[in-house]
């Protein structure tokens, strides 16, 4: 028996010469464990080229004659205060995640407070930058939640001719504008990774016209 035991020594370190590096050529054909499904493929936050919406209210502390020679009816003073409906489009860029800036567009319609004075249209367009100074993250450890100041400055032109504006000082009437704007904004990074929400409040001013005034924007803007 002991014999037949010797025997069978060399057959079975054969047999385990040969198992042995067939189970580490085994090991190392495995395939990799599949990615942890609960990991993110994408980023939460989209930051880059965006366009944005603002539509709200828009007030001026007076409204200026630029002709009023041919407003007789109106004082010369001009028709008081007036407010209405602004609404505008972005196309910009992300610079960094704190820092963004774009062109912008943006219709006014006026009505001032002299009933008989007529409503007259503000039309702008512009730069704007905006630079987030404070941001909170939620739950999930994402950024989503920014306060931010900004500020713009845009090429106005007002219709009609001579119902709102100043006089150049050569005399010569003012077709156009600068408008000049600012203030602090909050904005929402939604879970729609694209899109973001908020709302600006600003002071306004319209350059040679000498007009102060404020606007509250809502704002939706959607990064590609």
């Amino acid at each position: 028996m002991k014999a037949a035991l010797r025997s069978r020594i060399p057959l079975f370190a054969c047999a385990l010469a040969v198992a042995l590096p067939l189970a580490a050529l085994a090991q190392e054909a495995a395939p990799q464990l599949e990615e942890d499904p609960r990991a993110a493929r994408f980023r939460e936050v989209e930051r880059g080229i965006f366009v944005g919406f603002e539509a709200g209210y828009l007030s001026l502390f007076k409204t200026p004659l630029a002709k009023p020679a041919n407003y007789n009816h109106i004082p010369a003073d001009g028709g008081g205060r007036s407010g209405g409906i602004a609404a505008g489009l972005h196309l910009g860029y992300d610079l960094t995640p704190q820092l963004a800036l774009s062109l912008f567009f943006m219709d006014v319609n006026q009505s001032a407070s002299l009933l008989d004075y007529g409503a007259f249209d503000l039309l702008t367009v512009g730069l704007d930058g905006r630079y987030a100074f404070l941001s909170w993250k939620d739950a999930y450890q994402v950024t989503r939640l920014h306060t931010y100041v900004h500020a713009r400055a845009g090429y106005l032109r007002s219709h009609p001719d001579g119902l709102f504006g100043a006089y150049a000082d050569s005399g010569i009437f003012r077709r156009s504008d600068i408008l000049i704007a600012g203030g602090p904004g909050i904005e929402y990074y939604t879970r729609l990774r694209h899109f973001s929400v908020g709302l600006s409040i600003d002071a306004v001013y319209v350059l040679h016209a000498g007009v102060f005034g404020f606007e509250v924007l809502p704002t939706m803007r959607y990064t590609f």
